[in-house]
């Protein structure tokens, strides 16, 4: 069996204080190849990474330490994913010099595994260092010899994915939040099985059991975060540089929140496919799993209007003190999403899309844009909506008060869906309604005010507006729903004087 042995030249460049790692070929006595492996490494590092126990018993002090727990233990809480004999939590001093050494170890390990798979390929009987040096080169400079590959981390591939398909803010996001939870995955793999503590999510070398397994771990991650705090803290603090931050709350997952990942992970594979990044098809085989969703509830054109002629600096006012300091935002604020709730009931589109409407999406009182899309739809339809007169109204409420021209002064989308929760508050709009539990999948009956966000002023527009005219084909023009949508499978052309009739009916 052929195999691959390191070491470390004895010459140190004096800029770095870096020796480049020699790499030595061998299988018994069919052939000893040697070459320089292209990359550098600080001895002392090298050592490190290469053979720890090698280290400490030269007496060289590493980086850090190790705390070991049984992995029955942790079976014992279901939650270890593959068995290795320990858990090892490596709690290291995460300086620049020691990622950049990390990084190192990652393009070792790539380097590696590249030679093997050429060799794999090659006549034996030709083999020399020439031979091995050339592809050492190979692994450096793909280019050269016209090898399609990428050297991109996964994570460097979402962002890739991200942008191609120009994807809006909110869904963006989605992604990125399954980019983190990768990454914490990956970390908690090197750091909890002993045999994987070089472990990369690859797009060339995640198998169907990585995907069962990942799908486990996202399942168990809050359980396993407030048993292991130290360790999940630092692989937030660990994520790779393509990593987006943001926020880094580990919550607890029910089955349709784990389907929808699984869903954009596949999705994310089978561009990297159609790419020629990979030939690699993990999901293969694999069972997605249909989300289960409950019935949309919305409020009524009454409850609107009230929230719409509601005096909130008086109830901010009447408000307990407890109330008021729960709110994150200010009493203007507050206002001024009221009237962006209200005006975002009358026109139905997505908060996405309300971000960016300036007066120049409007000709002839008609509000007309292309819904920025939300999943990968072969096409999106542009949505005509004639405004209401109360909505014509807030739009010359607002007139020149955003400083990029916009309809509205708009603020973040978390502290817009905290004002509305306490809109529906102050103006008494506190009914139950039946939601079903994302975790439990049971249906349950939740206060409405505590449940409120943006996307209820889309399905109030819609709801309010099938409600009185019972035709998809009239709201699905001015929602901006696609033909065969789940919501409105029929689509037809329908003029602009007939959608007024419908927007004077919800008036």
């Amino acid at each position: 069996m052929a195999q691959i042995e390191l070491r470390i030249s004895s010459k140190v460049q004096k800029e770095t204080g870096r020796s480049e790692i020699m790499v030595r070929f061998f299988q018994g006595t069919s052939f000893d190849l040697y070459s320089k492996s292209g990359i550098f490494v600080n001895p002392e590092y090298f050592e490190y990474y290469i053979n720890r126990e090698k280290t400490e018993k030269a007496g060289v002090k590493v980086p850090g330490n190790a705390i070991t727990s049984s992995v029955e233990k942790a079976e014992k809480n279901g939650y270890a994913l593959r068995k290795s004999g320990t858990i090892v939590f490596k709690q290291r001093l995460e300086t620049p010099e020691v990622k950049y050494h990390r990084e190192q170890v990652e393009r070792i390990e790539k380097l590696k595994k590249f030679i093997l798979d050429r060799f794999e390929s090659v006549d034996k009987s030709g083999l020399s260092s020439e031979w091995l040096k050339e592809v050492v080169d190979m692994f450096h400079h793909p280019e050269k010899y016209n090898i399609k590959t990428t050297d991109k981390s996964f994570f460097d591939l979402v962002e890739l994915y991200i942008s191609r398909h120009q994807l809006a803010e909110s869904h963006a996001r989605t992604f990125r939040v399954l980019s983190r939870v990768i990454a914490r995955y990956q970390g908690y793999v090197r750091a909890t099985d002993k045999a994987r503590k070089d472990y990369a999510f690859s797009i060339d070398a995640v198998t169907r059991d990585d995907i069962e397994e990942l799908s486990e771990y996202m399942r168990h991650e809050k359980e396993l975060s407030e048993m292991y705090p130290n360790l999940f803290a630092k692989l937030i603090e660990d994520y790779p540089a393509s990593v987006k931050k943001g926020r880094n709350v580990i919550e607890a997952r029910g089955e349709n929140t784990i389907i929808k990942m699984r869903t954009r992970l596949k999705s994310l594979f089978l561009f990297f496919v159609e790419e020629g990044m990979t030939s690699n098809r993990p999901f293969d085989g694999v069972k997605i799993g249909t989300a289960k969703v409950g019935t949309p509830y919305y409020i009524s054109i009454e409850e609107r209007n009230k929230i719409a002629d509601c005096d909130l600096e008086q109830k901010w006012l009447e408000m307990d003190d407890g109330f008021r300091k729960s709110i994150n935002v200010k009493i203007e604020t507050i206002i001024a999403c009221r009237d962006i709730f209200v005006f975002q009931c009358f026109i139905g589109c997505r908060v996405s899309d309300l971000v960016k409407f300036t007066p120049q999406y409007i000709e002839n009182k008609i509000l007309a844009y292309t819904p920025k899309k939300t999943d990968d739809q072969e096409e999106a339809i542009q949505a005509r909506v004639p405004l209401h007169p109360k909505a014509i109204e807030l739009i010359k409420k607002y007139k020149g008060q955003d400083k990029k021209g916009r309809l509205f002064p708009f603020v973040s989308a978390q502290k817009y869906n905290d004002a509305i929760k306490a809109i529906f508050t102050m103006a008494g709009i506190t009914r139950n309604v039946e939601v079903r539990n994302s975790l439990t999948g049971e249906y349950e009956l939740r206060p409405i005010n505590e449940i409120a966000s943006s996307h209820l002023a889309r399905r109030t527009f819609i709801g309010n507006a099938y409600f009185k005219v019972a035709d998809p084909n009239l709201i699905g023009k001015m929602s901006g729903h696609v033909e065969g949508s789940k919501a409105f499978k029929r689509y037809r052309n329908i003029e602009d004087e007939t959608l007024k009739d419908v927007i004077d009916l919800i008036g």
